[in-house]
């Protein structure tokens, strides 16, 4: 599991951070994601929440938009990629773990909230991408070279061209999973992931 400190904020100097008042700031965040929306959202009513004095947010996260995506990236920091055996068993695993997070109020209701923001801010989709994707791509590597292993997949020789198939698996399966999730409001379930997985699986061996 990946750490829960997020990539791109600044180590400012003075008492050492504190994860438990870390993980109370950021679920205060969501809950009141959950309650008051985007736009009624305050840094005020987060430290209330969570018991801390305003300026500790603010040594911590320069803004309201910090502050949620950081509170959405240490969701999916709970993704694991299981070894199961074979690809299509390690996909349709972590699809569905996927699809199990995205299920909670407080990651709907964050995820979609930062999304809608960002196209009108270039740093906060900056900032998603650093603090959620980039950090989420680690389990396509994973995934790849348990299947290299196993010989289900072949090695890339061109470091390019593996970054990039990296991304298009990484856009093919996160956004299929949203969309599914959260656009259409469809269950993701067993079948639908083992569908979805054999689909992802054939076309990968089939362009190797």
């Amino acid at each position: 599991m990946c750490s829960q400190s997020s990539p791109g904020r600044t180590a400012r100097p003075g008492r050492p951070r504190s994860t438990e008042a870390d993980a109370a700031i950021l679920l205060a965040t969501r809950q009141a994601l959950v309650e008051l929306g985007w736009s009624k959202l305050t840094m005020g009513d987060v430290a209330t929440r969570a018991g801390v004095a305003k300026t500790t947010l603010y040594r911590r996260w320069a803004g309201k938009n910090e502050l949620v995506v950081d509170a959405v990236a240490v969701l999916f920091d709970e993704l694991e990629l299981p070894d199961l055996g074979s690809l299509a068993a390690d996909v349709e695993g972590v699809v569905l773990q996927f699809a199990s997070i995205l299920e909670r109020p407080e990651t709907k209701t964050a995820l979609m909230a930062v999304v809608a923001e960002s196209t009108r801010d270039d740093a906060l989709r900056g900032r998603i991408r650093s603090a959620i994707v980039d950090r989420q791509k680690r389990l396509v590597l994973i995934g790849r070279e348990r299947a290299q292993v196993r010989g289900e997949l072949p090695y890339e020789d061109d470091p390019a061209t593996s970054a990039r198939h990296a991304d298009l698996i990484f856009d093919v399966v996160a956004g299929a999973v949203v969309h599914r999730a959260l656009v259409s409001a469809e269950p993701v379930d067993e079948e639908w992931a083992r569908d979805f997985t054999l689909l992802v699986c054939t076309g990968l061996t089939a362009s190797a």
